[in-house]
């Protein structure tokens, strides 16, 4: 067994909590009762580098869950294959000092930065993925609801130079109208370089409300906010349903989802975030090299990296680039089919990881369940930290109910999808 070592971590808690040890930080996992259910320990094995078989502590319990409060609402934006904002909280709360670096290496739609810097931590991140700063920086910037209503009724909604008629498919006429010149209003301030806040803003808005399953949307029904169908798959739906694109106002519909999203930002919220979103670094480029990261510089890191081919991330983000502007077959998204070679890349971004992470530091690196459970990537990815020059610290198994996406898609609890939250803890040493 590859037992936590002793020394003291670098951590601070809310006021009723101390520092504690690595052992401790184990202790506290494996009596853990919070939500009624006792922590089942198990042992997790891998092959280790020289071919010796290696066991790892394994908590396995419901660590998070929604019957404790719910994260802040400027978390609510929609991308596929996304974890839980209470993920990285339960290891920035336990494992970083206000004011320490939290980052993601594979950001999403940025829920690790987001949450660290609610929580009053610097946050860094990086995705290959160009929307993800789009998604991310302005939440971490949030404007006044006031100013956002403002520049909606200021951005003339009729002046568009574009009408892709193939998107008649999502859109009532009048609404891809206003969608283009939204579009239109963006790109000229992006090429003027006047692109304030507000901007950024309502632009992270409007990729988030393209298309989805209800009024709240710019289209007629279609699939989950986090994904987008093709255009034949469109027309396949609208003729099932019978249905055709009805009248959508792009002002309305983006002030209330503004709305939503701001409603938490009370003046503490602003403050905490204004305190260290400045220090904030949001990089769009290969996770296996960040030369913008200064070494030792890092005290946790938490993300969930591609898994295997499960998601097309391209494909479902192919509409969001139309409206950016950017080509989504030029974004060279990790897709690999093969464990082998996922294992490689995982590697090579583990290696750029013990770099930037400071001694003492954490590694919280979060695996689903792929191939109908088949595939168990936690340990698959403990050999590839060890290859790296990270030590394996345990395994923290979060159990829980199926998700509400993966029941929409039809999806059998227990056979496919991703049943649970499997993060392998590492400490560089």
């Amino acid at each position: 067994m590859l037992a936590a070592d002793q020394s003291v971590l670098p951590l601070v808690f809310n006021d009723d909590r101390k520092r504690i040890t690595t052992d401790q930080f184990a202790a506290e996992l494996e009596r853990f009762r919070e939500f009624g259910k006792a922590t089942r320990k198990i042992a997790t094995s891998f092959t280790a580098p020289g071919g010796a078989t290696c066991e790892v502590e394994t908590f396995v319990n419901e660590f998070w869950t929604a019957l404790q409060r719910q994260a802040n609402r400027l978390h609510e934006i929609s991308y596929r294959a996304c974890f839980k904002p209470q993920l990285p909280r339960f290891f920035i709360e336990r494992l970083t000092d206000p004011g320490g670096v939290v980052y993601d290496p594979f950001m999403g739609r940025g829920t690790t930065p987001l949450e660290a810097a609610l929580f009053g931590r610097i946050p860094q991140a990086c995705d290959i993925n160009p929307l993800s700063v789009v998604l991310t920086r302005p939440r971490l910037h949030p404007p006044q609801l006031a100013d956002v209503a403002r520049r909606l009724k200021e951005i003339g909604l009729s002046d568009h130079d574009e009408f892709p008629e193939e998107l008649l498919v999502f859109y009532h006429p009048e609404t891809l109208k206003e969608i283009s010149s939204l579009k239109k209003y963006l790109r000229q301030r992006r090429a003027a370089g006047s692109m304030d806040a507000v901007d950024e803003w309502i632009c992270m808005v409007a990729i988030n409300r393209l298309t989805g399953h209800s009024n709240g949307f710019f289209s007629v029904y279609t699939l989950p906010p986090n994904q987008a169908t093709s255009v034949k798959a469109q027309q396949r739906i609208n003729e099932k349903r019978s249905q055709t694109p009805p009248r959508r106002h792009v002002r309305e519909i983006m002030l209330k989802k503004s709305r939503i999203l701001l409603s938490e930002c009370d003046p503490i919220v602003r403050q905490t975030l204004t305190s260290v979103a400045g220090q904030s670094r949001l990089l769009t480029q290969p996770a296996a090299s960040t030369p913008q990261i200064a070494s030792n510089s890092v005290h946790l890191a938490v993300t969930s990296p591609p898994f295997l081919d499960v998601v097309d991330y391209a494909g479902d983000n192919w509409l969001r680039c139309w409206f950016l502007g950017i080509d989504a077959k030029s974004v060279p998204i990790t897709k690999l089919k093969n464990l082998e070679d996922w294992q490689e890349a995982m590697t090579a971004v583990f290696r750029e990881l013990r770099r930037v992470l400071a001694p003492g530091g954490h590694l919280a690196f979060e695996v689903g369940e792929v191939r109908g459970g088949t595939v168990k990537l936690e340990e698959a990815v403990l050999p590839c930290g060890v290859r790296a020059g990270l030590q394996p610290v345990l395994v923290l198994i979060n159990d829980q109910e199926f998700t509400k996406t993966a029941n929409c898609w039809g999806v059998d609890n227990g056979f496919k999808g991703t049943n649970t939250n499997r993060i392998v803890l590492f400490r560089k040493a």
